[in-house]
């Protein structure tokens, strides 16, 4: 008996567990580490779980100690067997791993071992050699897995044990001819859009239709766990075919696309989007079990889609109480909805997205139990070969950020891939975890079916191009076994084609349905193509009670003193005297009397890097105790009767994934007020694509509505560049606003420039109360957020207010003024100091409030109270290259029959200059030539 086995009997069964810990190197504990998020009770969105015990039984430590060179052995297999395992469908794998050499491991070849219990399934004695025949065929066949660095004891230990369960599983023959009949369909959709479109890019799915077996077997295993919900995120390769062989998309409405007609009824305002774009939402039925899916559309910047589809997910968990929403204690996110990620290989590896969205995967307020990740690997990136497109071995290492897990699967085995989908979904289930698979494959045809592959990939076509394809081969194998016969095979294949002929025939018949507008967002409407005024005024006192509770806090909560002094005592005070509200007490009032609408169903959702206390420090809707670390949310405990709540989601150093989250969020929920605040304006670039390719656009594609609200502080204070501009000009770049004819409630996005806390207000209540939903861009405070002069009394917000779309001058007798300077955002009030220090009076100055839709009618009526004007200026303090100049100009003499004048800094290639001297200089100019012009 080995000394080690001797002295393991003779310590107690919990000291045993720490010296197997420490002898090798694992740790304690069922879950990851507990992260109190500085709440041990909660806050909305967020709740604690505590982790649970996992101790190994003495009989397994004692096996361990008894074998021990075996089981390193073992672990070594389970740890390097990957690095041998024989994935890669176009080439054998031939590398050397020193680190499965029994010699390591002081194991004899003439030696029998007792292997029972240390790995699954197997309880007998063994030869090395029959060992290694073993651990070959379980971790080196065509499934390998990374599993060793998983963050807890017990996910290694469950992942090893399932891994070698299943893998050894074998398919029923009902399986398996329902799979080769999968993979025959699937080859015949591609064929015949070969046939009927040659001319079309369709991304198909040659090479890689072992995907259809994957899809399949993680529907039917969701849906048999009581998963009601399926999010997909999914880029080009192979949309098609899961669109038609899987999700019931009507290839009808396909082959219409493809012929150039639109997706939607005639008669609706979008543009659509590319074939390679279209969506789906449909049930399913799956072993005798409904599930949801829903595809979401999707932007050709790769991976983009990803964090969006995590926001829906989460929206969708909160829409049913589940999760971090729910007050059953048990409730795990995930219970009923589940996100789904397919990814290009070399998109995976090279787009930061990607790395944004796993970072959120276990943040508070960001995480949803988990997602099913899959890489349809094709071993190439548009023309780049594989080992260029990354400089880690696999596409999913990056994977490994996290500690997740990734299954590598050859998809030239299709009963592999249906057996690395089963274990994926058995590990999501089990520890609400992302994990990957990693479908190892390749491309019949290049980046597109246009495209000629053989230009800088030779050899790797050659080869391709002498081989069958995958669902023949498997179909063959089967037709081998007499599972199949040749003629059912035929049958398979010929019964698809003749559907789809019949499909083809409907294209010119075929009127297509809008589906959007339903379920949650009927009784929602498309915007008018007027400019409509809602009343978003609330009663006074309603609006003190809810102001004195937005900084209520409970008996022995221990709040900052400082806190108290400026923040909680200085409100009360503004609100009992109903004057000079700050831009922070308008907004909390918004937001509470938003929340305190029960009735119609409203919440909030903040969200940003420390938006609880806010960049300036001027929010503070989230109160920490000094004492404690506890955290506390007023908006949230306003009455027992209330219905709506905010959650506060401070969220990772993150724009694009983030802010694609949120837009997520927006799409899937109607009734919750999502609001993203950059930490400054300028750090929204960060999520331009985001911008560009969701937010500014969704409608228009996909006719998919979003009341997402974006806050970025804006204003040239000094900072530099980086930190002065939300370019106000690209946003107005990228509304479809018109310089010819008044603009409709039916722009794609609202851009506004407020400049006093009662606008906020009003721009916050309207957002929700108004029957559609828009973007809403908000150039928001820095300097004006305490500004004494940019205050808001109680009856700007009384009943029968509302937003104005420009603010003129009621410090100016109209009769006498001779020139009008327009102006948007915080400059106005340093033109009107500047006004008040030069001792002019024939000069007005008007606030432009929203920029789009352009206010042209209240411009209008506006200009006629100033029958003596004859200069007309635009101030800003951006410069001239930059700001709404550009935009605004063209408009006012196109619409308003008014040519305007320019003041402002002039043109430069940076956003702020960084030197205070000729900040101040620039400062100078601009108030010179405006009131000198």
């Amino acid at each position: 008996m080995s000394l080690l086995v001797r002295y393991m009997r003779l310590l107690g069964p919990h000291t045993r567990q720490q010296v197997f810990r420490n002898t090798y190197s694992v740790c304690l504990g069922s879950s990851l580490p507990h992260r109190c998020y500085r709440s041990l009770k909660g806050v909305y969105g967020y709740k604690p779980q505590e982790p649970s015990p996992f101790l190994l039984s003495d009989d397994v430590i004692q096996r361990r100690a008894e074998e021990s060179n075996i089981f390193r052995f073992i672990c070594a297999y389970r740890e390097f067997g990957h690095l041998k395992a024989d994935i890669n469908p176009l080439q054998p794998n031939e590398r050397l791993v020193p680190e499965l050499e029994p010699r390591l491991y002081n194991l004899s070849v003439d030696k029998t071992y007792n292997i029972k219990g240390l790995i699954a399934g197997c309880d007998e004695s063994c030869t090395l050699e029959q060992l290694q025949s073993i651990l070959q065929d379980k971790y080196c066949g065509h499934i390998g897995a990374e599993f060793s660095y998983l963050p807890t004891l017990e996910e290694r230990e469950w992942f090893a044990t399932a891994f070698e369960t299943i893998v050894g599983e074998v398919l029923t023959t009902q399986e398996r001819i329902r799979l080769a009949g999968d993979l025959l369909r699937s080859q015949a959709f591609d064929n015949f859009l070969a046939t009927k479109f040659q001319s079309v890019k369709r991304y198909g799915g040659e090479g890689a239709e072992s995907i259809v077996g994957y899809f399949k077997e993680t529907f039917k295993r969701l849906a048999q766990d009581g998963v009601e919900h399926a999010v997909m995120a999914l880029a080009h390769r192979g949309r098609l075919n899961l669109l038609s062989g899987v999700l019931q998309y009507p290839p009808v409405v396909m082959f219409q696309k493809m012929k150039g007609l639109p997706e939607f009824p005639p008669g609706m305002h979008f543009t659509g989007d590319v074939l390679s774009h279209l969506v789906v939402s449909v049930d399913l039925e799956m072993a005798e079990h409904s599930l949801h899916v829903t595809m979401l559309p999707n932007p050709s910047h790769l991976e983009a889609v990803n964090p969006v589809a995590c926001g829906k997910t989460r929206a969708r968990q909160k829409s049913l109480g589940e999760g971090c929403y729910s007050s059953d204690v048990s409730a795990r996110a995930g219970d009923k909805v589940v996100c789904i990620q397919v990814h290009g290989d070399a998109a995976l590896a090279g787009q930061g997205v990607m790395q944004e969205t796993l970072a959120l995967s276990n943040a508070p307020h960001f995480a949803i139990g988990g997602a099913l990740h899959v890489s349809i690997n094709n071993q190439i990136g548009y023309t780049t070969p594989g080992e260029r497109t990354r400089s880690s071995d696999y596409c999913t290492d990056i994977a490994k950020m996290c500690s997740m897990p990734v299954i590598h699967v050859n998809g030239g085995n299709p009963e592999a891939v249906v057996k690395a989908a089963h274990l994926a979904v058995q590990y999501q289930r089990k520890f609400r975890r992302d994990v990957f698979v990693d479908l190892v494959c390749w491309r019949r045809w290049g980046h597109n079916e246009l495209d000629n592959p053989w230009f800088t990939n030779p050899l790797m076509y050659s080869n391709i191009d002498s081989r069958r394809s995958v669902p023949d081969t498997y179909a063959d194998s089967l037709v081998t076994e007499g599972i199949l016969t040749q003629e059912e095979v035929v049958k398979t294949t010929s019964d698809h084609m003749a559907f789809l002929a019949e499909q083809f025939k409907l294209v010119d018949s075929h009127v297509p349905k809008a589906t959007q507008l339903e379920k949650q967002w009927s009784g929602l409407v498309h915007a008018p193509g007027a400019i409509e005024v809602w009343d978003t005024g609330v009663d006074i006192a309603s609006l003190k009670y809810l102001g004195a509770k937005s900084v209520y806090v409970p008996e022995g909560f221990n709040v900052s003193k400082q806190l108290k002094r400026s923040h909680i005592d200085t409100r009360l005070q503004k609100l009992t005297e109903g004057r000079c509200l700050d831009w922070a007490t308008c907004e909390a009032l918004a937001m509470a009397s938003v929340l305190h609408q029960g009735i119609l169903g409203f919440n909030i959702r903040l969200s940003g890097q420390d938006v609880g206390r806010g960049t300036f420090s001027q929010r503070h809707c989230m109160l920490v105790d000094q004492a404690t670390d506890e955290m506390y949310i007023p908006l949230n405990h306003m009455s027992e009767e209330q219905a709506g709540h905010i959650e506060v989601a401070n969220s990772i150093l993150s724009e694009e994934a983030v802010l694609g989250f949120e837009y997520g969020m927006s799409v899937e929920s109607p009734n919750t007020l999502c609001i993203w605040e950059a930490q400054f304006g300028d750090f929204y670039n960060g999520a331009q694509i985001m911008i560009d390719t969701f937010v500014s656009s969704g409608e228009r594609k996909w006719l998919t509505q979003s009341g997402l609200v974006m806050v970025l502080p804006h204003g040239y204070d000094g900072a530099g560049p980086e930190h002065s501009s939300c370019h106000i000009e690209r946003f107005l770049q990228n509304c479809d606003s018109s310089e010819t004819s008044p603009d409709g409630e039916d722009v794609n996005w609202i851009i506004v420039n407020p400049t006093t806390p009662a606008q906020y207000f009003h721009l916050l209540r309207r957002q929700m109360l108004r029957n559609y939903r828009k973007p809403l861009i908000i150039a928001g405070p820095k300097m004006i957020l305490r500004l004494p002069a940019a205050s808001s009394d109680l009856e700007d917000m009384a009943p029968g207010t509302h937003f104005h779309p420009i603010i003129g001058d009621k410090n100016v007798n109209p009769d006498s003024v001779k020139k009008i300077i327009f102006v948007s955002g915080k400059h106005y009030y340093a033109l009107v100091s500047e006004r008040e220090a030069r001792g002019i009076t024939d000069t007005a100055i008007i606030r432009l409030e929203c920029l789009c839709p352009f206010p042209t009618n209240d411009i209008n009526n506006e200009l006629l109270k100033y029958k003596k004007a004859k200069t007309f200026v635009w101030s800003q303090e951006e410069h001239r290259n930059m700001g709404a100049w550009v935009f605004v100009h063209s408009r006012f003499e196109n619409l308003c029959s008014t040519k305007l004048q320019y003041a402002g800094r002039e043109v430069l290639g940076t956003t702020a200059v960084g030197i205070g001297e000729l900040h101040k200089q620039e400062v100078q100019h601009v108030m010179h030539q405006t009131f000198t012009c």
